[in-house]
């Protein structure tokens, strides 16, 4: 919960008496509603990427880049994250994912493949 709320101290885009049910909701979204009160080293590697999404999401940023954000994540949870990016692409946010996996990019709006930094393709 407090590194949520912290992100949301340091920019200052939300009201202060909304980040703490901002960040109760987020936690909750990722799944993570019940380690809201854990320390870091207290979570696995995936819930630590869960806060990371949650945490990237605090602002309300109009972009959010994520490289690979399902790559430490089980089957299950990635699926479930997978879900909330499209939830938040319905909802108008544009979302910048990074993957190799090409099974998971198949589900993706757009695509472009790079290789070798170059752009190979666009559909």
């Amino acid at each position: 919960m407090d590194n949520i709320l912290f992100a949301m101290e340091l920019v200052n885009s939300i009201p202060k008496s909304e980040r703490r049910k901002r960040a109760a909701d987020l936690l909750q979204q990722v799944g993570l509603w019940e380690k809201s009160q854990k320390y870091p080293n207290e979570l696995s590697g995936g819930e630590k990427q869960r806060v990371a999404i949650a945490r990237a999401l605090a602002n309300d940023p109009i972009l959010l880049v994520a490289d690979e954000p399902t790559g430490n994540l089980d089957s299950q949870t990635g699926k479930s994250i997978h879900d909330l990016f499209s939830s938040l692409n319905r909802l108008g946010k544009t979302l910048l994912r990074v993957t190799h996996e090409k099974t998971e990019a198949f589900q993706f709006t757009n695509k472009f493949e790079l290789v070798d930094g170059k752009l190979v393709s666009n559909n």
